[in-house]
C-alpha cells in the first residue's frame, strides 16, 4: 500500500510539474529534459507512468474533465449556469486545468488529439440541457445538443480571449456575460427570472464544495 501511494503521489508530481511546462511554454516547444527537472525525478520514474511527451500532454488534458458535481438546485439550467461558473473559476484558481485548457487550444499542438475535451464538456453540458428539457425549463425550438455545441465553443473563445487580454483576471465576468446572453433565447421566462447568473455563483459553488484557490508551486 505504501508503494502504491508512492506511485501515486510520483504521476500527480510529474503531471503537475508537465502543467507548467506546456503552460508556459505550450506542447510542441515542451521537452521532456524541462518536464524532468520540473518535476525532480528520475528519467525512469517519468518513464513508468508516461512514455512519451504525448501521453503526459494527454494526462494534462485528461485533468479538466474531472467536473466535480454541482450540488442539485432547483432548475437544472441552474445547475448548468453554475457548472460553467465553476470551470472558470477552476480556470483561474488550478494550474492544471489552465495547462489542460492550454493544450485543448493549441493549434500547434501536432500529432495530438485535442478533440476529447471538447466532446466531453459538450456530452456534459448537453445532458444537463436534456434533463432541463424534460422538466420544462427550455423554450421549444432549443435543441439541446446545438445549444451545448454552441455553449462549449463560445465559452472556449470567451476563456482564451480572456486568457491573452487579462491572464484570466476577468474570466468570470466574461463568462456571466455569456451565460446573460446565451440562455435567454433557449430557457423560458419563468424559469429565466429565477436564474442567479452573476459572478458570485462561482465562489459559492466553489465553497460548497470545499474547492481552495491552488498555492503556487516553485
Amino acid at each position: 500500500m505504501v508503494k502504491q501511494d508512492r506511485s501515486v503521489r510520483t504521476r500527480q508530481t510529474i503531471l503537475s510539474a508537465a502543467a507548467r511546462v506546456f503552460e508556459e511554454r505550450g506542447y510542441q516547444m515542451a521537452t521532456i529534459s524541462e518536464i524532468l527537472t520540473a518535476a525532480g525525478v528520475t528519467k525512469g520514474a517519468l518513464y513508468f507512468h508516461f512514455p512519451s511527451k504525448e501521453d503526459l500532454a494527454r494526462g494534462v488534458i485528461h485533468a479538466q474533465d474531472q467536473v466535480l458535481p454541482v450540488p442539485a438546485r432547483g432548475y437544472k439550467i441552474q445547475e448548468l449556469a453554475d457548472t460553467v461558473m465553476l470551470h472558470a473559476y477552476r480556470l483561474q484558481t488550478d494550474p492544471m486545468v489552465r495547462a489542460g485548457v492550454r493544450l485543448s487550444l493549441d493549434q500547434q499542438a501536432r500529432g495530438l488529439d485535442r478533440s476529447g475535451p471538447f466532446a466531453y464538456w459538450v456530452e456534459v453540458v448537453g445532458a444537463l440541457l436534456d434533463e432541463a428539457r424534460t422538466k420544462g425549463e427550455l423554450l421549444p425550438h432549443a435543441v439541446p445538443s446545438e445549444v451545448a455545441d454552441i455553449l462549449v465553443g463560445s465559452f472556449a473563445g470567451v476563456q482564451a480571449m480572456s486568457q491573452a487580454v487579462s491572464d484570466y483576471q476577468d474570466l468570470l465576468t466574461r463568462a456571466s456575460n455569456l451565460l446573460r446572453y446565451v440562455l435567454p433565447s433557449v430557457t423560458t421566462p419563468t424559469v429565466l427570472a429565477a436564474l442567479d447568473l452573476t459572478e458570485n455563483r462561482a465562489h459559492a459553488t466553489a465553497a460548497e464544495l470545499g474547492l481552495t484557490p491552488h498555492a503556487p508551486t516553485p
